[in-house]
């Protein structure tokens, strides 16, 4: 009888495992001020990186850290927009002969353009709560991955770079 509670147990918590949500990591990078080089954390809800329509009013799912102040926003992206791709080069060599005694040589070379990588472009809304109250605007470009690139301004006209 043992054996077939073992199996009753573990054919439950195999079917109960199935309904879970998968849970993952969140998207992390980094932002640097780019007057003081000051380095900060932002994080993203992974799976929110996407453009979908919906609400701009959604929740949060950014939060940034630099100089001592917590930021939270929401990103809102739209898609359509690729991203070039990385160069490819190759060089051929080749020799032969002929049945006759000839020979003959060749080599080649040749430079192209990679495919495109699909990417999103949009932006980040986010503030810090507290005195005085803070906003940061940012723009950013992300690939299918979740990985991207952005440029925030705060209000006194600061630069920052976003990469993740």
């Amino acid at each position: 009888m043992k054996p077939l509670a073992l199996l009753g147990a573990a054919l439950l918590a195999s079917v109960l495992g199935a309904c879970a949500p998968a849970v993952t990591a969140p998207q992390t990078g980094r932002i640097v001020n780019a007057r003081t080089g000051e380095e900060g954390a932002v994080t993203f809800t992974r799976g929110t990186l996407t453009p979908r329509l919906g609400d701009p009013f959604a929740p949060d799912n950014a939060t940034i850290r630099i100089g001592g102040r917590t930021y939270t926003g929401r990103t809102y992206l739209i898609g359509g927009g690729a991203l070039p791709g990385g160069l490819g080069f190759s060089v051929a060599v080749g020799a032969g002969s002929g049945s006759d005694g000839s020979a003959f040589t060749g080599g080649s070379t040749r430079v192209e353009g990679g495919r495109p990588v699909p990417a999103f472009t949009g932006n980040l809304i986010a503030r810090a709560e507290g005195a005085p109250p803070a906003l940061l605007t940012c723009t950013l470009t992300v690939d299918a991955q979740e990985r991207g690139i952005g440029e925030c301004f705060d209000g006194a006209g600061t630069r920052y770079a976003l990469q993740f």
